[in-house]
């Protein structure tokens, strides 16, 4: 099977099933796993006057019609909202027929932890790879089980959550959304402003103010973790940052967002694993990617 991915989150379900090597086609953005590196990119990147509305900041693309017909796809993975083609399934279906492969089309769009699983095995299900689609879930399954009861045996001794405001953009700040608020839940921690299931949403630094929290979080679902940092170091702080709590304490953080917040494929599990190690390092104590976050000012 002829496989183009239009979603770096895809492209990551692809692989995690063994499915490398049917990678005929995928966008500038997939990035992950590095086997991916060296794949025909079929998308042009293009602006989206519509992401500084959304908070999330990636980029619309559009298709490059050459590239697409040369890869002769059998089927397509694509994303919906900031993460769409330009012209969304319409223009994909008119790329399908221009390029004559009758192609399938899947779409990869869940909105939380257990519609990402699902997105696993549905994808395990049109690529005939069922068997490694649901060996995937189960170990993901597994890793989030014992994050949790970690999480739960310290809530049993004592451990409150701890109080988070997660951002997904500084300048101007934005609340985390879709499967991101569920993350900071399980790995023990209590989303202020966030929103389940939607995108990203603007808030202000006088709502941050007016929850103050003991800690906050930069996860920006289109960036890695220098690109957070910089763009951090470049926004201005409100007039009281000194006095919020958070920063009294010394708790403000960044992470690496693209990797684990931002696409919805199977490390956003260790994207759980990294906020617990953040939340409580006594009792999570190396358990995150290597270089997956790291303490701001």
């Amino acid at each position: 099977m002829r496989i183009v991915s239009l979603l770096p989150a895809a492209t990551e379900i692809v692989c995690a099933l063994g499915l490398a090597d049917h990678l005929v086609g995928v966008t500038l953005e997939c990035d992950w796993p590095p086997e991916v590196v060296g794949t025909p990119v079929v998308t042009r990147r293009i602006d989206a006057s519509s992401a500084s509305e959304t908070g999330d900041r990636q980029r619309l693309f559009e298709i490059d019609d050459a590239a697409f017909a040369a890869v002769r796809p059998d089927l397509i993975l694509y994303g919906e909202g900031t993460a769409s083609v330009a012209g969304g399934p319409r223009r994909l279906a008119e790329a399908v027929a221009a390029a004559g492969s009758g192609a399938g089309l899947l779409a990869v769009a869940p909105a939380s932890i257990e519609g990402i699983f699902n997105a696993i095995v549905t994808v395990g299900a049109m690529t005939s790879s069922e068997d490694a689609a649901l060996a995937v879930v189960e170990e993901l399954r597994a890793r989030l089980s014992e994050i949790e009861g970690l999480v739960q045996d310290r809530r049993a001794g004592g451990q409150p959550p701890v109080r988070v405001v997660a951002l997904d953009h500084v300048d101007p700040p934005f609340a985390v959304g879709r499967w991101v608020p569920e993350q900071i839940r399980r790995a023990g921690g209590w989303d202020l402003l966030g929103r389940d299931g939607g995108p990203a949403v603007e808030t202000s630094w006088d709502a941050v103010r007016e929850v103050d929290p003991e800690m906050i979080v930069l996860l920006p679902g289109a960036l890695h973790l220098q690109a957070a940092v910089r763009e951090w170091d470049e926004a201005p702080r409100p007039p009281f940052w000194r006095s919020l709590d958070a920063v009294h304490r010394g708790q403000v953080f960044a992470a690496d967002g693209a990797s684990y917040f931002g696409r919805p494929g199977p490390r956003v599990i260790e994207g759980i694993a990294l906020l617990a190690e953040i939340f409580d390092p006594d009792a999570f104590e190396e358990v995150s990617p290597v270089g997956s976050w790291t303490p701001i000012v």
